[in-house]
């Protein structure tokens, strides 16, 4: 102990000069070319199978083939002089009676084993032997005495029992792999035919095998650790791609909503144009006004002044100049905006949202080719954006396009292909119609002077007593008549109307170039309108002063479906099993408002607000 304590340098090595694979001091240390010692067992272990990929098991460096391994000898050399001085110190406690505090300082945490002799002294070994335990002075006879000499020596032990075959009662000396137990010299015969050998031979086997088994592990767990990082390194980038995804997406909707706002404020300007326009005459009509009342005043001081006058001949001769001035009555002229612009300006924000709703539920519909969709979107946003400020999208009247007689086969191709359309939209459910809703309001400038408007322009009423509108030259005349705001020169739109029980009124479609005044400006009584028309309980269909007489329906609330490019308009009653009440087939060459007519006093229209 002494000359251990002399040479502190080798006195805390233990942890340098410990394996990092099995944990144990080296045993036949090799260095690799990194620098780092291992036992060269274990390292074999280690690179078993490998043919690539050799790395160090401690810092991970690798190399480019199977390192050359040399024994280190100076550090195998510092390993066995260690180990000798461990054993060193360790017999000479045992003879100067120090492995009492050896063995108490193993039991720290449990009461030591009592010597089988004396029963009172705690015991520093065990004799396998005589399986029994013995305190320093009672084990002497075993160091002094050569009868003893071959027993077996081992540290103190608690209970030898475990360590004997229950059958025979002796101490087990072998192991039998087959059964995994642990068998003594008499069980031999019970395991002729198994393999069986001594203990020390099995417990180093097993050392072995488990030593391999945690080099594996070790294997296993430098895998998953890789495996960890790659999910990590993977899921990162997905995160990466999702955001470029997005913000390309964002840049795309931008655009989109610039071309919108573009639009949008195309249009407000057009009607900020017109709006300062129509100011400005009426600013000038207002200083005409204002300059009319000044020649007023001045004309009427000038008469006051003149009666004053006491002069007979002066007053005369004023009076007779003062009777000669004439003024002229105030006169305001009509002014008013133009109606074109307001709906084309108005139209074109009902195209632009309609072709929007449209291509958002065409790429919902059709995920795999959304493209497309967003495609036709931009496509028709940007055509829009090409019409000029203020221009109007399309004329009240267009002239009816040259149409080159057909042959018969393809005429009746048409006709067929004319009916299949009309037959599929009356096989639609009003929930599939409702994706063409359109909420419409009427127009003021078109109702007869009798037409009350209320509820934000959707509902129509007679007045006897009602003051009337301002003069219009679209306004209706010899008919309680009045058109809708929006026009439609192309795609599909349903509206409904809401009637009341027994009442005398027509629902219908127009052109906007129908006469305003005389006979031909009632609805269904000229070519220029479509109707359905009720009487009480009779009801009837209109066009061009032709009356078709039909099935009488209880339904109060009409749904109108219009199909400018199909060139059919379509009467259902809503709620009613056999919806259809009429159909109307025509070429339709101008746009298309929906018409209203009221007949009895009692009558009255609603225009359903449509939830799309």
């Amino acid at each position: 102990m002494a000359a251990l304590e002399s040479e502190p340098s080798l006195s805390g090595l233990e942890e340098e000069l410990t394996c990092s694979i099995c944990l144990c001091l080296f045993s036949s240390p090799v260095t690799v070319p990194c620098g780092h010692n291992f036992c060269a067992a274990c390292l074999e272990l280690t690179w078993a199978g490998l043919s690539r990929g050799f790395s160090c098991p401690q810092c991970r460096a690798t190399f480019e083939g199977r390192p050359q391994l040399q024994k280190n000898t100076v550090l195998c050399r510092v390993v066995e002089q260690l180990q000798g001085r461990a054993g060193a110190k360790g017999e000479e406690q045992e003879e100067e009676n120090g492995a009492v505090e050896t063995a108490g300082g193993c039991w720290a945490q449990e009461p030591p084993v009592s010597c089988d002799s004396c029963r009172e002294a705690p015991a520093v070994q065990t004799c396998l032997t005589c399986t029994a335990s013995f305190c320093a002075e009672h084990l002497r006879p075993h160091r002094d005495s050569p009868a003893f000499r071959d027993h077996q020596l081992c540290p103190p032990l608690r209970d030898l029992q475990q360590r004997k075959c229950p059958q025979h009662n002796r101490l087990f000396e072998f192991f039998c792999s087959n059964h995994g137990a642990c068998i003594c010299s008499l069980c031999l015969l019970g395991h002729k035919l198994c393999p069986t050998i001594p203990l020390e031979q099995a417990k180093a086997a097993a050392q072995t095998l488990l030593k391999k088994k945690l080099v594996e592990l070790h294997n296993h767990s430098e895998k998953t650790a890789r495996a960890m990082n790659t999910v990590k390194t993977n899921q990162s980038q997905s995160a990466e791609t999702a955001s470029r995804k997005k913000e390309l997406i964002r840049n795309e909707f931008s655009e989109i909503k610039a071309l919108i706002e573009e639009r949008e404020n195309e249009i407000m300007k057009a009607i900020t144009e017109e709006e300062k326009r129509v100011w400005n005459k009426f600013d000038y009509i207002y200083s005409v006004l204002g300059n009319k009342k000044n020649e007023i005043h001045s004309l009427k001081d000038q008469i006051e002044m003149a009666l004053t006058e006491s002069d007979d001949v002066l007053f005369l001769k004023r009076a007779a100049a003062l009777q000669k001035t004439s003024i002229k009555e105030a006169f305001v002229p009509v002014v008013e905006m133009d109606q074109s612009v307001m709906h084309s300006t108005y139209q074109a924000a009902i195209i632009l949202k309609d072709v929007v709703k449209i291509s958002v539920i065409q790429s919902r519909e059709k995920k795999d080719d959304g493209t497309v969709s967003l495609g036709k979107l931009a496509f028709s946003i940007f055509a829009l954006s090409l019409f000029p400020t203020g221009q109007t999208l399309f004329s009240s009247v267009d002239t009816a396009p040259t149409i080159t007689p057909a042959p018969a086969a393809a005429a009746a191709a048409a006709a067929g292909a004319s009916k299949e359309l009309i037959d599929s939209f009356l096989k639609k459910p009003r929930e599939e119609l409702l994706q063409y809703a359109a909420n419409i309001t009427l127009d003021y400038n078109t109702a007869h002077n009798t037409l009350v408007l209320s509820d934000n322009y959707t509902r129509i009423s007679i007045s006897d007593s009602f003051p009337g509108h301002k003069q219009h030259p679209q306004r209706f005349t010899d008919y309680r008549q009045v058109l809708g705001f929006q026009c439609f020169k192309r795609g599909i739109h349903y509206w409904e109307v809401q009637l009341q029980q027994s009442s005398f009124c027509a629902v219908g479609v127009c052109y906007g170039s129908m006469e305003r005044r005389g006979a031909d400006s009632r609805l269904g009584r000229n070519s220029k309108s479509w109707c359905i028309e009720w009487l009480n309980s009779r009801i009837s269909s209109w066009h061009n002063d032709v009356e078709k007489c039909l099935p009488n329906t209880k339904a109060t609330k009409i749904g109108v479906l219009l199909h400018c490019e199909g060139g059919f308009v379509i009467f259902m009653a809503v709620g009613e099993k056999n919806n259809l009440i009429y159909k109307f087939k025509a070429q339709f060459t101008e746009a298309l408002y929906p018409a209203f007519w009221l007949f009895s006093s009692d009558a009255a229209l609603s225009l359903c607000h449509m939830k799309e």
